[in-house]
């Protein structure tokens, strides 16, 4: 919610925030984070569990799209995933998200990436879709929070100290994306998933 705007205006300048693309995350990403807000607050598992579903998630994507990157002579898709299929991927990531708080690009990124889909294309949708379900993400837990449940309350001053950090990497990102390669792009991506998969694995097991 802090972090993207920067690199969202910028994408806007050049033109690429605005697909289809990004129509259909944000209609499968949206519903989905409330579902999993509502998740999160009355039927979730302990951090445990929570840190084990992460890395089991983001290590295999991530290795995967490094694979799919590294692998000579294997034929890369061409034809995009279907929009039902995006919207569905979209609303499954959201549910995560809203239970979890991790999703959006972080997901959505690579396995789109890995699908064949360029950088260019995804990541300002990706980030568009991050941001609109950030909002209601927030939203929906503030109004989950008046209802009494402990620990859903959102700690403003975390997010804005994260987010401050997010607003300029961002930005700096997005200015950077178009003068790098494809392929250095989708081995960043996958091994930042398959890095993050191994932090929460780590912290699972100490």
């Amino acid at each position: 919610m802090v972090a993207g705007p920067g690199a969202l205006l910028l994408y806007r300048r050049t033109g690429l925030l605005y697909s289809p693309l990004t129509r259909r995350l944000v209609a499968g990403t949206l519903p989905g984070v409330v579902i999993g807000a509502v998740v999160r607050v009355f039927a979730v598992p302990g951090p445990a569990v929570f840190r084990l579903l992460v890395a089991g998630l983001l290590m295999p994507l991530g290795l995967w799209l490094i694979t799919r990157t590294l692998s000579p002579g294997r034929p890369q898709p061409t034809a995009e995933p279907s929009p039902r299929t995006i919207t569905g991927l979209a609303l499954t990531v959201g549910i995560v998200g809203g239970i979890y708080g991790i999703g959006g690009g972080s997901i959505l990124g690579p396995v789109l990436v890995g699908r064949g889909m360029p950088v260019a294309k995804v990541a300002p949708a990706a980030l568009a879709s991050a941001f609109v379900t950030s909002l209601a993400g927030a939203a929906a837990f503030t109004l989950l929070s008046l209802t009494g449940a402990d620990g859903v309350t959102p700690d403003w001053c975390l997010g804005l100290a994260c987010g401050l950090g997010g607003l300029i990497g961002g930005y700096l990102g997005a200015h950077l994306q178009p003068h790098l390669p494809e392929t250095a792009l989708r081995l960043l991506l996958g091994a930042l998933a398959a890095s993050l998969g191994v932090v929460y694995a780590s912290k699972s097991l100490l």
